[in-house]
């Protein structure tokens, strides 16, 4: 192996140990396990909490990274917040369970509770926005992608920011499922800070690539608690 090779390779481990050691698991401290990133900073830090998708779910942790959050910082994507991803074993997310996390991390680590985010693909879509409507008071804002929820939620939901993301070609789960939340999200409170995209051409899968883009991470950390 020639000089130039063998720093690359050098380079290339120190690289991926140094993105490993970013992430770590929590097993056997709430109901669902989860992985976290806590950025090397002592002040109190952002929150955002990442709901996977039913094909994440299982008993083997490392599927979390699959795709979403976790797979878009792997590709070296930078989020400048302490990153929080449990696993669902199976069936739907439970938002009690997912706020026994939240409340674990922020017991365990220096969060700033003026803005702990979450967001979600797919089922997590769904527990997205389950968890918001149900605890709206603990979180900051809320996005979800490609799932839904449920449209008894919408006066709840409109008291915080929201951001509801669904691929017009989607045939797993219809866009009108996240319409027809928006939509009670308006009904209840027409200036609700909340807004609705079609993403055009946009599959169940391929809306997967807004986890590597800027705008919904810029979107989420701009709005502070009051």
């Amino acid at each position: 192996m020639n000089t130039k090779k063998k720093e690359f390779v050098i380079l290339t481990i120190m690289i991926m140990q140094f993105s490993f050691a970013q992430l770590k698991t929590v097993i056997g401290k709430t109901d669902y396990p989860f992985w976290i990133k806590v950025p090397e900073k002592t002040e109190a830090q952002p929150l955002l909490l990442f709901l996977h998708g039913k094909s994440l779910s299982g008993t083997d942790i490392n599927k979390v990274r699959k795709y979403g959050v976790l797979y878009a910082m792997d590709k070296g994507k930078e989020i400048p917040a302490v990153v929080v991803a449990p696993q669902l074993a199976s069936g739907s997310w439970n938002p009690d369970k997912v706020l026994e996390v939240l409340e674990y991390v922020k017991a365990h680590y220096n969060i700033d509770e003026k803005r702990i985010y979450v967001c979600g693909m797919s089922l997590g879509g769904y527990g997205t926005m389950h968890f918001a409507g149900k605890y709206p008071d603990k979180i900051t804002a809320a996005v979800e992608i490609c799932g839904g929820g449920n449209t008894a939620d919408g006066c709840r939901l409109g008291t915080i920011p929201t951001w509801l993301l669904h691929g017009d070609k989607d045939k797993l789960v219809k866009m009108s499922e996240s319409e027809k939340v928006y939509d009670a999200i308006k009904g209840c409170n027409p200036k609700a800070d909340t807004q609705f995209t079609v993403v055009k051409g946009g599959t169940h899968g391929s809306v997967e690539r807004l986890f590597h883009e800027d705008a919904i991470y810029e979107w989420m950390f701009s709005k502070v608690r009051e």
